[in-house]
């Protein structure tokens, strides 16, 4: 049995860690860390996990908890990561990051969108976890960065059409709408029911931190680099992504749907519509699903993908959790054929 902790336990990501490891038959919750509820249950921060995950907070101490697991998922903000994570690697830990902090390649990018970063040193061995992508990789790593919800749902929906060479990777546009608990749990006004519901806007419009992310993912898939326009719109639902991606095609496209069945016909966690159908976020809510629909527009020649995921789970803690299975040897959809929510 493997023992796994999570370290910053009180958060949405945390609490659908939690959530899907207690079905998992490979693992033990050993570790739960959180400095607001240390000393509680987790049960009692989150009350739907009560009778299966009573597991008590702990403030966060390294030294004192890295003994008691053997695996770790790192639940917290970008630059607290860094400063935990070398400490579990060092430990000789595996560890799965859900933060920013190690998603990057490059340290100049990340301190251009984020901030200085304290732990350069293991940005070169940090895999980009989207298993999709990066399998084989992620299989050897011992630390894998967990990718962000927005990038998830672009860097799927884009993938066949830039690694055949089919679309002019200098002319996407991507259109991005998520649920409020994309901006986490912590109290944020713009966050607040009042401020959300009944309401539709967009927000870090051409400045939003997922976009290098973005970038270097799709530049890796096209062998050039790549520069997007992106813009991301928060809507009155309490989970989910749609992404709306539009881009060039260099020849009249036909058979789209058969292209991506046939790119992702190995994927169980990539769903493609047929022709004429498209995704939306009550068809994959609650799992670890992408949904992706295509359609080729004649009129003006661009090829327009639609991608749906969850953003707390395909988004978030399933991929984690995938990212896990696949670092520890065990079936990659362990603890994750979760059917979506409907209604």
């Amino acid at each position: 049995m493997l023992k796994v902790g999570i370290v910053g336990a009180s958060g949405y990501t945390g609490a659908e860690l939690a959530r899907i490891l207690c079905n998992h038959p490979e693992v033990e919750l050993t570790v739960a860390t959180s400095r607001q509820y240390a000393g509680k249950p987790l049960s009692h921060v989150f009350p739907s996990l009560q009778g299966r995950v009573d597991i008590l907070c702990e403030d966060l101490q390294v030294e004192a908890l890295v003994d008691r697991a053997d695996f770790f998922f790192t639940a917290v903000p970008h630059q607290t990561a860094m400063d935990i994570v070398p400490q579990l690697i060092a430990a000789g830990k595996k560890v799965v990051d859900l933060s920013a902090d190690f998603r990057i390649h490059d340290a100049q990018v990340y301190e251009q969108w984020y901030q200085a970063h304290s732990a350069k040193d293991l940005l070169a061995s940090a895999v980009y976890g989207l298993p999709e992508l990066h399998r084989d990789a992620i299989c050897k790593s011992q630390l894998v960065a967990n990718p962000g919800c927005y990038p998830t749902s672009v860097i799927l929906g884009l993938a066949p059409l830039l690694k055949s060479g089919l679309v002019d990777p200098e002319t996407i546009i991507i259109d991005s709408k998520s649920g409020v608990s994309g901006a986490g749990r912590a109290a944020q006004t713009g966050a607040l029911f009042c401020e959300v519901a009944d309401g539709f806007k967009a927000y870090k419009v051409g400045e939003h931190r997922h976009t290098p992310e973005i970038e270097q993912e799709l530049g890796g898939l096209c062998g050039k680099p790549v520069t997007v326009s992106f813009t991301p719109h928060l809507v009155p639902m309490s989970r989910g992504i749609l992404s709306t991606i539009y881009a060039k095609a260099v020849k009249p496209l036909s058979g789209l749907s058969e292209l991506y069945q046939d790119y992702y016909r190995d994927e169980e966690f990539v769903r493609v519509c047929p022709t004429g159908q498209y995704p939306a976020t009550q068809y994959i809510r609650g799992s670890n699903y992408c949904d992706i629909g295509t359609k080729f527009d004649p009129r003006t020649g661009r090829v327009i993908i639609l991608s749906a995921i969850d953003n707390v789970v395909k988004g978030a803690s399933g991929q984690a959790v995938q990212n896990m299975n696949l670092m520890c040897g065990f079936p990659e959809n362990t603890g994750l054929r979760i059917v979506p929510l409907f209604p």
